[in-house]
């Protein structure tokens, strides 16, 4: 390993102040079709290329130094407190700082508002920066339209880092082209459409999403001499191209809800993280596409802000993220448990219907030993990685928590759900996680169940179509999970 890899993320661009204004949407107003926010809280914190560096020093071990304008009023002085998961390498920020605040009610954003002039970045560049420049790992120009990427000085030794070490650019309509040599620009759908045609070109004809992020990304190559562009897709995942032959789809994983807002920072900082420690360039991606989709489904920015942390998937304790995150927001967490050794229609129906009582479902599995314990030796017949597996790739499942004991008791004692949810199959009176729930004032419901689906009548179908005389009629079939 090069010494290089050893040095420090250095991110530069603009930093903004973001203040979320959290209330309680109670009623609605009596002179105007607005909602009323009562009990309102003010949480302020970096935004931009602050929010991208902090993300970076709070996912590893590496340092990360944050090359940023810094206006001196008041917000710019908000701003500096709120900085500190990376060391800050200041420029002066004339014309005041840029404020972004939300007002969100119960964990959904109503409205948002933009202040600030547009201010100009002032000052000799720091003396440090070269010396700084010359032990990165690599380099993330999170460019917000500010001025920090345009400054004459910082521009021109961001070309000179090109050449020589990972530069990830993630661009901003007002702010300039990225420098030639850049291993890899990130613009979102929306700048991508942008940028695109700003090089004078059309996509054609009438075509598909992924088809015209692949037009683009060849082009934007092409256009700007970089080696790679990925354009991010939201919910689809990113597009990877070097300019010439097939793409590379980097697919998202599926998040319920969740709040978007700083998703592109994630993904930057997780990709220029990758690069830095020696990533090939579609692995840098991937880990920014993985990395994004925990971010949104941990809360986004505002998650974020309470926990600096990005909950790794999966893990146990991704669920437990999700869960939090969810009644950070004054959201209705579901969960629902069970075996699930092969998976079928009835599994699927039961999931779908939890799903759609509250904001998040997560899933109670048995583990093996457990499973064994309920059902036999002989079970289960998947193993429990598999069938978590199988379970966070169904949409309707935000999380797996997998347990050991016969009982869910414990699991649901830590996550605290609102709602426990049994297929219609069970009766009131055989749902002893009732009692449980009611401790924090849970509810212990039934949805209607997919009659003639079950694992056991699965295995048994199985078993007399292989059996030496399988002219049987197979077993009448049960439900069980």
């Amino acid at each position: 390993m090069s010494p290089r890899t050893h040095g420090p993320l250095v991110v530069v661009g603009d930093t903004l102040l973001d203040i979320d204004l959290e209330g309680q949407a109670g009623k609605i107003a009596p002179d105007a079709p607005v909602p009323v926010l009562r009990d309102v809280g003010e949480r302020p914190r970096a935004g931009g290329a602050g929010l991208a560096a902090d993300i970076a020093a709070n996912l590893g071990d590496r340092d990360v130094v944050l090359v940023t304008a810094l206006a001196d009023d008041d917000a710019g002085r908000t701003l500096r407190d709120q900085l500190d998961g990376a060391q800050v390498l200041a420029l002066h920020q004339g014309g005041g700082t840029q404020i972004k605040q939300r007002l969100r009610a119960d964990g959904q954003t109503l409205l948002r508002i933009d202040s600030g002039c547009p201010g100009e970045v002032t000052g000799p560049v720091p003396e440090e920066l070269d010396a700084l420049l010359a032990r990165a790992a690599a380099v993330l120009v999170s460019d917000y339209g500010r001025g920090v990427a345009a400054h004459p000085g910082i521009a021109e030794r961001l070309a000179a880092a090109a050449s020589r070490l990972p530069l990830v650019w993630d661009p901003h309509l007002r702010g300039p082209r990225p420098v030639a040599g850049a291993r890899l620009v990130t613009p979102n759908r929306a700048e991508a459409d942008e940028l695109f045609s700003r090089c004078g070109r059309a996509v054609g004809g009438r075509v598909g999403p992924v088809t015209r992020a692949h037009r683009q990304a060849e082009a934007l190559v092409e256009e700007w001499g970089v080696h790679a562009v990925a354009i991010t897709l939201g919910s689809r995942g990113a597009l990877l191209s070097y300019g010439s032959g097939v793409p590379q789809l980097i697919p998202a994983r599926a998040v319920s809800g969740g709040d978007v807002c700083g998703a592109g920072d994630s993904f930057t900082a997780a990709a220029a993280l990758a690069l830095a420690a020696g990533a090939v360039t579609s692995e840098a991606v991937a880990a920014g596409v993985q990395t994004a989709g925990d971010f949104v489904a941990g809360g986004g920015a505002s998650g974020w802000q309470a926990s600096r942390t990005v909950p790794q998937h999966p893990t146990e304790r991704d669920g437990r993220s999700v869960v939090r995150a969810i009644h950070n927001r004054g959201g209705t967490v579901v969960a629902t448990g069970g075996c699930f050794d092969l998976l079928h229609a009835g599994h699927v129906e039961t999931l779908e219907a939890a799903r759609s009582l509250g904001d998040c479902l997560v899933v109670c599995l048995n583990s093996d030993a457990s499973v064994r314990r309920l059902k036999g030796p002989s079970r289960p017949l998947v193993d429990q990685a598999d069938r978590r597996r199988v379970l966070q790739s169904l949409s309707c499942v935000d999380a797996v928590v997998v347990f050991d004991e016969d009982s869910p008791d414990r699991v649901l004692g830590e996550l605290r759900p609102d709602i426990w949810v049994k297929g219609g199959d069970y009766s009131a009176e055989q749902l002893p996680e009732r009692e449980v729930l009611a401790q924090w004032g849970g509810q212990a419901v039934t949805v209607p169940y997919l009659s003639g689906r079950s694992t056991s009548h699965l295995v048994e179908t199985a078993r007399s179509l292989t059996s030496p005389d399988h002219s049987s009629t197979p077993p009448s079939p049960g439900g069980d999970a």
